[in-house]
């Protein structure tokens, strides 16, 4: 029997409203860690900020380009990024994003080791046309009534009394040939403004068609096996069957127990035809569930769908490979695993502003409160986060170097092994996840890092204002 599912729709991006990004890596010898703000309407400004751990260096540049194509070979001049007044190991630059898709902000650091660059993948997607502000669109419509009545009236003038010698009135004549004159010529300027007009739609009709259009996501259920269908609304030519691995997976899909958002699963679905993902649910109760997708197409652009489900009561299977699943009510410090060791959130204060960059410290202690000696990697990193608000209005799932996949990473960077630099003979008990909030509001973030063979995962809440 097929169980149809109640679907909510999402507005899908790079993250689920948090188009902020955040990346902690190395340009050569200089470890930064870089935010960069893309613009919401394309032609637009991004703006990048970057904190250089390395003091000393004499110039930081900063230039965009396509990911790929022959836009990326051909960069314009670099933009020199602004030290700080206060700090001289932060820099801000400004940049301009001309079209929409992938593209990349290329970071250039001189100091003291030489030259270093690091690539950051920006997905850049207009999300709305702006519009014109009132009080000045009331200023110019009278201006624009103005000028058409002047021009009228200078026209009517002309014709009326050009060839009149000084002192003369207008005869009959001439002031039927103004009149003539005066009513042509407010035809024309009318059909002018008419004209312009209708460009001007032309083209915010034209601009709507690279406006944003979200990936849709449809479930299905037939014997304990999730059916996710992709479709594309349609959103400059994009392909639904062309994503990448990404940590070795091509879709890596979160499912929260609604309403308390309490339990967590984060599982892998294989995609069985285009535009179509499978996987046989564990055992689940029987609810609603929220879900949310993470995909990356071969240009390096990331995309999350979302999608809210009612579920029946499923015995499932048990968690295979990198799927995983944990949870429990959400605390502010300190969350107890099931082993009786402790996941704790080393946090900076209790009360989170919103729009800053921080880097989020979790650390594991067994029994004893000291730091646990089986950790492991998972899925080539020391943890995975995801930051959710409480209404699931914001999404972000994030790693270790920051809330970019890792398979945008790897294209911009033009690595084989997206791992690079990630393999560790002896891991720390302790992770910590470069990230902003981008609204204010109550926040989960579910934490997870893998001992001894087993995935473990901790629930958080924090307040942002």
């Amino acid at each position: 029997m097929r169980y149809l599912l109640a679907l909510l729709a999402c507005a899908a991006q790079a993250h689920i409203g948090s188009p902020d990004l955040f990346l902690e890596g190395s340009a050569g010898p200089y470890p930064i860690f870089v935010t960069i703000r893309p613009p919401v309407v394309i032609p637009g400004v991004a703006e990048v900020e970057i904190r250089a751990k390395t003091p000393g260096l004499s110039r930081v540049r900063v230039v965009p380009t396509p990911i790929a194509g022959p836009g990326a070979k051909f960069a314009p001049t670099p933009d020199v990024a602004q030290a700080s007044k206060d700090d001289p190991q932060f820099f801000t630059g400004a940049l301009w994003i001309m079209t929409s898709g992938s593209w990349q902000v290329k970071v250039l650091i001189d100091g003291p080791q030489g030259p270093g660059e690091l690539a950051v993948p920006v997905p850049a997607l207009a999300n709305r046309t702006e519009s014109m502000q009132f009080g000045l669109g009331a200023a110019l419509s009278v201006l624009m009534v103005i000028l058409i009545a002047g021009a009228v009236s200078i026209a009517g003038a002309a014709a009326r009394e050009a060839e009149l010698d000084p002192g003369l009135a207008p005869a009959q004549p001439q002031l039927r040939r103004a009149r003539i004159t005066m009513a042509v010529t407010g035809a024309i300027v009318i059909a002018v403004v008419y004209l312009g007009n209708a460009w001007w739609q032309a083209e915010a009709n034209s601009y709507s068609q690279i406006v944003y259009k979200p990936l849709s996501m449809k479930p299905s259920l037939a014997d304990g096996v999730l059916q996710l269908e992709i479709e594309d609304p349609g959103w400059l030519r994009r392909k639904t069957d062309d994503f990448v691995p990404d940590h070795n997976h091509l879709m890596h899909l979160y499912v929260l127990r609604l309403p308390e958002m309490e339990q967590v699963w984060h599982l892998h679905p294989d995609m069985t035809g285009s535009g179509v993902f499978t996987h046989r649910l564990p055992a689940m109760e029987a609810g609603r569930y929220a879900l949310y997708a993470d995909v990356v197409h071969e240009n390096g652009l990331p995309e999350t769908l979302a999608a809210e489900v009612s579920l029946p009561a499923l015995p499932g299977k048990a968690l295979e490979g990198d799927d995983s699943a944990g949870g429990g009510k959400a605390v502010d410090r300190e969350f107890v695993l099931a082993d009786g060791a402790k996941m704790i959130f080393d946090r900076e204060q209790d009360v989170y502003p919103v729009k800053r960059p921080y880097a989020f410290r979790f650390r594991v202690v067994d029994r004893d409160g000291k730091p646990a000696q089986d950790m492991e990697l998972y899925m080539g990193m020391q943890g995975h986060a995801a930051f959710v608000r409480e209404d699931r209005s914001v999404f972000a799932h994030v790693h270790p170097t920051g809330s970019i996949p890792m398979a945008a990473l790897q294209i911009a960077q033009k690595q084989t092994d997206p791992h690079a630099g990630h393999h560790m003979h002896s891991l720390p008990a302790e992770v910590s996840f470069p990230y902003g909030f981008p609204q204010p509001g109550a926040y989960r973030i579910y934490v997870q890092m893998k001992r001894a063979g087993q995935v473990q995962t901790g629930v958080f809440r924090v307040t942002v204002r």
